[in-house]
Formats: C-alpha cells, structure tokens, sequence
C-alpha cells in the first residue's frame, strides 16, 4: 500500500493518501460498501451503466453538501443513463438521514466506513484524517475510469462541468 505524502491538502494543512491512484484509461477497481439501508453494494452492480463516483469526506459539511446536491440534480436530468454513487464514510444511518432531508432521489449514497477498502483501492483515504478526499470519477459501461479529479484541497467543490461532460462522453 503507498502513502502519498502531501498529496492534497485540508484547510491548506497538507495531507497524505493511502492507496494506489486511479487513472484514466484503467479498469476501475470493483469494491463493496454499505448502502444506508445496511445492504452491499458493488461497484459490479452497475455494470453496463455510466458511473459517476462522487467521492466526499462527509455528507455533513457544506461543500459535500453541495456537491451531493449539484450531482443529484444533474443525473436526475440524464434519465437512466447514469447511476449517482456518493462515497463517504459516514455512517449509512447519516447517510439516509441526509438524503431524506436533502430530497435526494437520484444519489445512491454508500459508506465505507466498515473496512475502509474502497479509499485504498482508488488511494483516497486521508491517513491523518480517517476520511476520504474529494474526488469524481467517471466510470463506462465496461468499467473503464473515463474521467478522475481529485481535488487539490478538500475544502474546495469539484469541476462539475468536466465531470459532467466526462459523463455525457461516456454514455
């Protein structure tokens, strides 16, 4: 397992990831978190779907908050040609507080809280922190990463618009 020092920062406090990046152009690592109703969810269970794989430290936060919300929004305009995965590790209760609040109908909101393998399998997990990075990945059909932005500082929102595009490219 790599540790990526400084790899990104938190309120300009520079933080290390744990994992193996992902790139585009690679198959996208399969993984199981827990869906907010205490059922497994894989990545494998959207296969021939576009994925796009909102990565956020916790629904809880503004940013996060926003990012959820914007995503939501938009694949609720794509129909059934995208599926919404938001990653946290907040608990999967949190998580399906925070969607009923929110409206959220078109996010699948997915914890990673049990073991922790997805933000080391896509070398997003903050050491220091015990979270995962902000980060958007768009994942094919076939399961090939089309699109990967990790953001620089968790504290800032993600470029919406070429995740977007990295979707409609994709699907």
């Amino acid at each position: 397992m790599t540790d990526r020092a400084g790899a990104i920062t938190f309120k300009g406090n520079p933080m290390t990831l744990t994992g193996n990046p992902v790139k585009v152009g690679q198959k996208a690592p399969d993984f199981t978190a827990v869906a907010n109703d205490l059922s497994e969810k894989k990545l494998a269970d959207f296969k021939g779907k576009t994925v796009i794989l909102s990565v956020v430290p916790s629904l809880d936060t503004g940013i996060c908050d926003r990012q959820t919300r914007r995503f939501n929004e938009e694949v609720g305009k794509l129909g059934d040609k995208a599926a919404l995965l938001t990653i946290s590790m907040d608990l999967p209760f949190a998580q399906k507080r925070w969607c009923g609040a929110a409206d959220a109908k078109n996010v699948i909101a997915i914890s990673d809280y049990k073991d922790r393998k997805f933000g080391q399998a896509y070398g997003l997990y903050i050491k220091e922190l015990g979270l995962l990075a902000r980060a958007v990945l768009v994942i094919d059909g076939q399961g090939v990463v089309k699109y990967q932005e990790l953001v620089p500082e968790v504290a800032q929102e993600p470029n919406y618009d070429a995740a977007l595009a990295a979707v409609k490219a994709a699907g």
